[in-house]
């Protein structure tokens, strides 16, 4: 059952009054077992790069909120002063605010954790600095962190990413779309032709994503994620390789029928266009 979800393209379409309705158990012709294994096989590897590029951007982004914000205190990131106030409201249909039900998660993951250097902090002093507390926090809750924060302090972070001032709903967005991502990767789920969610949205005004002319669809899949991606991890790191070990993968991905390359939101089906990304 695992394995049908990869040769899923392969059936045959189920049509309906004109209207392709879903798929049929006869399978397009020349499918093979073999390749949809390969195809398999392509995910996984697939999955331990975007896990690469998800860590070195984790991190990163982690150590910079710590130190945007460690600035204001130690305590900082109990602060209600530095977030935005709509996240302190009880929202219709909930019992707490946004911003307390992040602390509630806050808490849990300190009350949950054996890290020597919480315990440590928690035998001594009253409070866990930012720069530890951050240690423990997933992607998700780094992610709701910025995104409850006044736009002058996401500012400053989007600032060491080489991203202007008044993105911070965007980059929010890219966070959200990378925790997805993470957790089908942590979790060893198909992630070669799903759909982004949320759908990523594109930065405006930026010379990298004008060059690379991204469409909706793109925006939609992998190949946008991609794209963010390799933006941000070349301000962490300019002399990653990332992006070329990405693109030999995708050059080299199994065509069972039924399975192109524009499943993942490339604008054709001719391999990677390293031409726009620099690389050869």
């Amino acid at each position: 059952y695992r394995l049908s979800g990869f040769w899923y393209p392969c059936r045959l379409p189920e049509v309906t009054n004109g209207k392709i309705t879903g798929r049929i158990d006869r399978l397009r012709r020349g499918t093979s077992f073999r390749d949809i294994y390969d195809l398999y096989l392509f995910d996984k590897r697939l999955r331990l790069l975007m896990m690469n590029a998800l860590e070195r951007i984790e991190i990163y982004v982690r150590s910079v909120i710590a130190h945007e914000m460690g600035r204001f205190g130690p305590l900082s990131y109990l602060d209600d002063d530095l977030i935005n106030p709509k996240h302190l409201t009880v929202r219709p249909g909930k019992d707490i605010s946004t911003r307390e039900e992040w602390k509630r998660k806050h808490q849990t993951e300190i009350n949950k954790s054996r890290e020597d250097s919480i315990k440590w902090h928690i035998r001594r002093y009253e409070g866990i600095p930012f720069w530890v507390a951050i240690e423990v926090w997933d992607f998700g809750l780094m992610s709701k962190y910025y995104g409850m924060l006044k736009d002058q302090h996401r500012n400053a972070i989007l600032a060491r990413l080489g991203i202007a001032a008044g993105n911070g709903a965007i980059f929010e967005n890219w966070l959200s779309a990378m925790n997805v991502l993470r957790n089908r990767c942590a979790h060893h789920c198909r992630i070669w032709n799903k759909v982004n969610e949320p759908r990523l949205r594109p930065l405006p005004g930026n010379q990298y994503f004008e060059a690379l002319n991204l469409n909706a669809d793109a925006y939609e899949r992998l190949y946008g994620m991609i794209a963010v991606l390799w933006f941000l991890i070349k301000k962490i790191g300019p002399s990653s390789e990332w992006i070329n070990h990405i693109a030999d993968l995708v050059d080299n991905k199994p065509t069972p029928p039924g399975c192109h390359l524009t499943a993942m939101g490339f604008p054709n089906n001719d391999g990677f266009p390293r031409a726009i990304f620099g690389i050869e």
